[in-house]
């Protein structure tokens, strides 16, 4: 078994708004050279899901800015080159080609559906992915061995979700599934109705589409209501969440969201107001309400810039430590005088000891066989505007 290893992060430097995060400089790769490493990032500032997405592109910033002005990685920066897609993918494939001829040597992306479109591409380049996805379907080396899933994918989130339902309900269930009309929103929805089954957790199941344009979800709610479902699994971005907790209000309806990693935030509490409070989040990152020691190095360096974790959100720590994660293999290449390469940061990644986010997550641990990186979980009750705590890793 391999040892858990701390890798703490102890102050940071101003995350701007700027596309490159660093000074300039040879690119990385060749071995030997002491410029700055380049990594592409991909990150929706304006697009569909530009509400989560912005606070996550500034804590991958955040970070590689606290990275650089305190003597990079081993005396090396990071050079992010970073532009906003949009959620496009279109534009997300077409920036991937321009990282591609500026010698990047990993992508950092963002959602599900350009995720899934580039694996292929990033096999052949040899690029290792992270992204906020947290797809399944990524997994899997023998499919996808250049893309890494450093949170609980959100297949394992829905099966956390429903094995907490079947033990709240205490008798069978009714659970209705709303989910973003896109291929992020239909991740988890096949694999959740297979847990049922082979668990015989005794829920009924349906799924509803979120449509994007919707200004409303009263006619998915009469829809659920038919069913009978008291419980309500979202698998969406927080706005959409938050007027599904209104319309459940405004109805006096009898049920209870859950919502899974993207809504289940303290932007969702923020718009849906008093109708946030009693319903249940998934969320494998900590959220600035619970002290863990990952929270200090983020908490400290927006304190001095005038702003809080609590105003940036828990998205912002986990920008921070996705990218976190991706300097450490860098780290373990520099350390061991190994060449910053794509297939080598893949090996690292793969070989070394698992990252401890200080709390934030369950440490992340890759292997040969596996690039899913966390098992577990927490999850929350949203009690007078905050998420407090109901259970820490809770794993399928």
């Amino acid at each position: 078994m391999k040892k858990w290893i701390r890798t703490t992060v102890a102050g940071m430097a101003v995350a701007g708004l700027t596309a490159t995060a660093a000074c300039g400089g040879p690119d990385a790769g060749e071995g030997g050279e002491e410029g700055p490493i380049a990594i592409g990032v991909l990150s929706d500032l304006s697009g569909a899901t530009a509400d989560v997405g912005t606070p996550y592109s500034e804590g991958m910033r955040g970070y590689v800015d606290w990275l650089n002005a305190n003597g990079g990685v081993e005396g090396r920066d990071l050079e992010l080159k970073l532009n906003d897609y949009a959620y496009d993918v279109a534009r997300a494939e077409q920036l991937y080609s321009q990282y591609l001829n500026e010698d990047v040597v990993a992508i950092q992306g963002w959602g599900t559906a350009d995720t899934e479109a580039l694996r292929q591409k990033v096999t052949q380049d040899e690029l290792p992915f992270m992204s906020a996805s947290y797809a399944e379907t990524l997994v899997d080396p023998k499919e996808t061995p250049y893309n890494f899933v450093v949170a609980t994918t959100y297949s394992d989130q829905m099966r956390v979700a429903l094995k907490w339902i079947a033990e709240d309900a205490g008798e069978k269930a009714e659970v209705a599934v709303f989910h973003h009309d896109s291929p992020f929103g239909e991740s988890p929805v096949g694999d959740g109705k297979k847990y049922i089954e082979d668990n015989d957790l005794g829920l009924g199941y349906k799924s509803y589409n979120m449509p994007a344009t919707a200004t409303d979800y009263v006619a998915q709610l009469g829809q659920a209501k038919s069913q009978g479902a008291k419980y309500v699994v979202i698998q969406n971005v927080s706005s959409p969440a938050a007027i599904v907790a209104k319309n459940i209000a405004e109805q006096n309806l009898d049920m209870k969201i859950v919502c899974l990693n993207w809504c289940a935030d303290e932007l969702f509490i923020k718009l849906a107001g008093k109708a946030a409070d009693g319903h249940v989040m998934v969320q494998p990152f900590a959220p600035p309400t619970v002290d863990t020691a990952g929270q200090g190095d983020p908490s400290a360096f927006l304190e001095e810039k005038g702003t809080s974790l609590k105003e940036k959100s828990l998205h912002y720590t986990q920008g921070w430590y996705t990218m976190h994660v991706m300097t450490e293999g860098i780290r373990h290449l520099i350390s061991n005088d190994q060449e910053v390469t794509g297939p080598n940061l893949k090996t690292a990644l793969e070989e070394m000891d698992p990252v401890d986010t200080g709390g934030v997550t369950q440490p992340v641990d890759f292997g040969g066989d596996s690039h899913k990186g966390v098992e577990g979980t927490g999850v929350y009750e949203v009690s007078d505007g905050e998420l407090a705590p109901l259970e820490q890793d809770a794993t399928p």
